[in-house]
């Protein structure tokens, strides 16, 4: 009656043991395609994939528009005893050299557009990286306007100084 238990007990042991063997080896196989493909696509990602060469052919460096430098009274603010000014130089950035050559002309519509706008700000309105972001998006937004159908894509500070 030993025997008969202790070979029951052994051929569920194998039963079992043959189902976690399939399960091992289909787990194994599954954890191998996804290595592989996961090191196929890193590479392809790495190294480039098929389009990647045309699109560096097809993308222009930046080029730059320097904006002459202003100095700009700002308003004033309630209790302010003396008047304070702004001196800021820009450079725009555009990714075409015709449209770069196009904005020569428009400088003082820019300029003037600049202007208008920085004459309104008051001291606290540009404090701090928050502030100085509002005035770039702003006079992008300014800058686009004044240049329609042209576009500009940026507006970079090159100086900034309130005093």
């Amino acid at each position: 009656m030993a025997e008969d238990t202790d070979k029951e007990d052994g051929a569920e042991g194998e039963g079992v043991e043959k189902p976690s063997s399939r399960k091992r080896l289909i787990i194994f196989a599954a954890a191998g395609l996804i290595a592989l493909a996961l090191a196929g696509g890193g590479a392809f990602f790495f190294l480039g994939g098929g389009d990647s060469a045309d699109e560096a052919e097809v993308e222009r460096p930046a080029i730059f528009v320097d904006v002459r430098e202003m100095t700009v009274n700002l308003a004033s603010e309630p209790n302010q005893e003396r008047p304070r000014f702004l001196r800021f130089s820009v450079a725009l950035e555009v990714d075409d050299p015709e449209l770069a050559s196009a904005l020569e002309p428009l400088m003082p519509r820019i300029e003037d557009t600049f202007q208008v706008f920085v004459r309104e700000l008051r001291p606290s309105e540009i404090e701090g990286s928050a502030g100085i972001y509002r005035l770039r998006e702003e006079l992008l937004r300014r800058v686009n306007i004044a240049v329609h159908p042209a576009k500009v894509d940026g507006v970079l500070f090159k100086e900034v100084v309130v005093q």
